[in-house]
């Protein structure tokens, strides 16, 4: 488009979302990107700022005006790492809550990949110039381990190894109330939620298959403990799951947990087991809790009940 657009709002298109007219107007540009425009004012509605979520009513005028693109490829930068783990093929890492993985729309430094680019130097690029070495993700608050690949080869090794289930992933959580069972299967499909497009959804029985196992830690007065194995990797899948039977993760508000007061929701990645394609062993990486997750614990042990 250039850097300028005006775009006016045909009649049919009276209800519209202001953000989803404008996405479906310039679809190059993502819904994120177009959001973030609309807040720094660069989305004018009849010469007017408004919200993304405004509903149009047709014949408006919208003035876009284009913000600022993202690097079209990651940037090093020197910022601390804790590997938990390294081969010739893999590096596995132990990242914080708040650190994005990638660069994405509205954030491009202080991502894991512009560290390990740092750090390493070369990583696999079968994943894009913005995600190089990455075969799969964390949500930006879950802390925990992640593999990285430092070549291709290892990178669709890898990303084979994940596709055919042949990874195990446990996670650690701490969820609203208390459990019922011991243990129980989450197997609900997982979709985008149609209403809030910031979430998913596992409770329109449509979507995309997912698989949640956990078993039950601890019971800490009105919260549990839970291990969390998932058989998939769905976007928000265990917060996602946890939440549709009724136990959010504790300190999720985006799905119906209270805030909490250590900046963050109670996930983490706390073991990964994958064969290496450098030595075609198998492997079991762990990263300890993070401190603050500790810290929340310990302000829940007086209300301990007895370990399940």
């Amino acid at each position: 488009m250039g850097d300028h657009a005006i775009l006016v709002v045909q009649p049919e298109r009276a209800g519209a979302r202001l953000d989803q007219f404008v996405h479906e107007r310039l679809p190059r540009y993502s819904r994120a990107r177009l959001q973030a425009w609309i807040r720094d004012g660069l989305v004018l509605v009849n010469g007017r700022r408004e919200k993304a979520s405004m509903k149009l009513r047709g014949g408006e005028t919208v003035e876009v005006t284009a913000g600022a693109l993202p690097p079209l490829r990651a940037e090093a930068e020197d910022i601390p790492l804790n590997i938990v783990y390294e081969d010739a093929a893999v590096i596995a890492v132990n990242k914080p809550a708040g650190m994005i993985v990638h660069a994405g729309a509205g954030a491009h430094s202080g991502t894991l990949v512009n560290a390990l680019l740092h750090r390493f130097g070369q990583l696999s690029g079968a994943g894009g110039e913005l995600r190089p070495g990455i075969v799969h993700r964390l949500d930006r608050y879950t802390s925990g381990v992640l593999l990285v690949a430092r070549d291709d080869a290892s990178h669709h090794a890898l990303a084979r190894q994940f596709a055919s289930r042949e990874v195990e992933k446990n996670y650690i959580a701490l969820v609203e109330g208390r459990m019922e069972k011991a243990a129980g299967r989450i197997a609900s499909p997982i979709t985008r939620d149609p209403v809030r497009r910031t979430r998913m959804t596992a409770r329109l029985g449509v979507g995309r298959s997912a698989l949640t196992d956990y078993k039950v830690i601890r019971a800490y007065g009105e919260f549990t403990l839970l291990e969390v194995r998932i058989g998939t990797g769905r976007t928000h899948q265990i917060r996602v799951h946890l939440s549709s039977i009724g136990h959010p993760v504790a300190g999720d508000k985006l799905y119906g947990a209270r805030p909490s007061a250590f900046g963050r929701y109670f996930l983490h990645a706390a073991r990964i087991g994958f064969t290496s394609p450098a030595s075609q062993a198998r492997v079991m990486v762990e990263a300890p809790l993070a401190s603050e997750l500790v810290g929340w614990l310990d302000s829940l042990a007086g209300e301990t009940a007895c370990p399940t």
